[in-house]
């Protein structure tokens, strides 16, 4: 189990700093897909909103109620979503996951700020919250190509 000093240094102000700034927390009106992903472990919730013109995120909205560094994650990826595609939705949440799980690198840009959750890799009990937003809005692209091809 890791010491005070440990938890001190994963609360870094940096997290604290995104978690207290996070983009995108109005609620969208008209989304193509709204998604709302619950992490069973620790209760944390995130709902996204996003609208997709031309196979990119064109306007995304949040609301997220996770501990700080579910919402550190939520806070970069809000701040690079506007005209990702769902390729680079999925990479980034493959590539943050394997980051958590496997000792793997940062995903690549536009997400490359989640580097800020490697010291996450050793609490297992957060990276179902720190991958909330990339895993809500997986589901939300796939509806709302869905949505758009209908």
């Amino acid at each position: 189990m890791s010491g005070e000093n440990d938890l001190i240094k994963l609360y870094s102000g940096r997290i604290l700093a995104l978690a207290a700034d996070i983009p995108h927390l109005e609620r969208l009106d008209n989304a193509d897909a709204t998604v709302k992903k619950r992490s069973p472990l620790c209760g944390s919730t995130v709902t996204v909103d996003l609208k997709v013109q031309d196979g990119k995120v064109s306007d995304y909205g949040q609301d997220v109620k996770a501990c700080a560094l579910g919402q550190a994650s939520a806070s970069v990826v809000g701040s690079a979503i506007i005209g990702t595609t769902r390729a680079q939705i999925e990479t980034a949440r493959d590539q943050l996951s394997a980051m958590l799980k496997k000792d793997g690198p940062a995903p690549d840009a536009p997400f490359d700020g989640l580097e800020v959750l490697i010291p996450a890799r050793d609490y297992k009990n957060r990276h179902a919250s720190i991958l909330l937003a990339l895993d809500a809005l997986t589901e939300a692209m796939e509806q709302a190509e869905q949505a758009n091809c209908a």
